[in-house]
């Protein structure tokens, strides 16, 4: 497998994704500073709204993703992951299913259940190591719930914020559907046909919902 690809998901030579990397990464920083850049540019330059559901495949694009002003964690996965492999880091997306503790009343309004799925985040290879990075919950988002913000370091593990500020529950992993190297685009709609299939039916033949 090789994640420096480019893909019709992961189109980082587009002159959107281009641009971004130009703006915001300087000549002679290492891969390391690069990962850091381009993780927090995500997190903070494109708010989390977990409420706006597609299944149309053009929506999933990472140039798509950058021209709006928020986004899911997939969505958001997906546009580090094009804006590290542009910066020729090798990234691929990691799927799994989260459980959250605290703001959950819409969440269950909604979804009919306070677990996400598909949750997506990131991993990144850096020094040989593959790192584990979730740029989903923006700083002001986490400040207005009292969760202390990820911060990735470029070294260690960035992707559970396990308790809030108070100490209290705050997310929790309760699957792990592992790593792809492109947007398992089907295996992403079986699983929210599975686990929200008023969603789903809704959704189906939508270009895009908000729920």
């Amino acid at each position: 497998m090789n994640y420096l690809n480019s893909s019709y998901f992961f189109d980082f030579n587009h002159d959107i994704i281009q641009g971004i990397l130009k703006e915001s990464l300087a000549d002679g920083h290492s891969n390391r500073e690069k990962a850091i850049t381009l993780y927090t540019l995500v997190r903070d330059g494109w708010k989390y709204d977990p409420y706006h559901i597609s299944l149309s495949k053009e929506n999933y694009r990472s140039s798509i993703i950058a021209q709006k002003p928020t986004g899911n964690c997939v969505e958001k996965s997906i546009l580090l992951i094009s804006l590290l492999r542009g910066a020729r880091i090798p990234a691929r997306l990691h799927l799994g299913k989260v459980k959250n503790h605290i703001a959950v009343e819409r969440l269950t309004q909604k979804f009919g259940s306070n677990e996400l799925t598909p949750h997506g985040m990131v991993n990144a290879l850096l020094d040989d190591t593959w790192l584990k990075m979730s740029p989903t919950f923006n700083k002001s988002l986490c400040e207005k719930f009292n969760v202390p913000p990820l911060e990735f370091d470029g070294e260690n593990d960035s992707f559970l914020q396990k308790y809030n500020n108070s100490g209290n529950l705050f997310m929790e992993y309760t699957e792990d559907y592992g790593h792809f190297e492109d947007v398992p685009l089907h295996f992403m709609r079986r699983n929210i046909e599975e686990h929200y299939p008023h969603i789903f039916k809704a959704i189906e033949g939508k270009t895009e919902f908000k729920l």
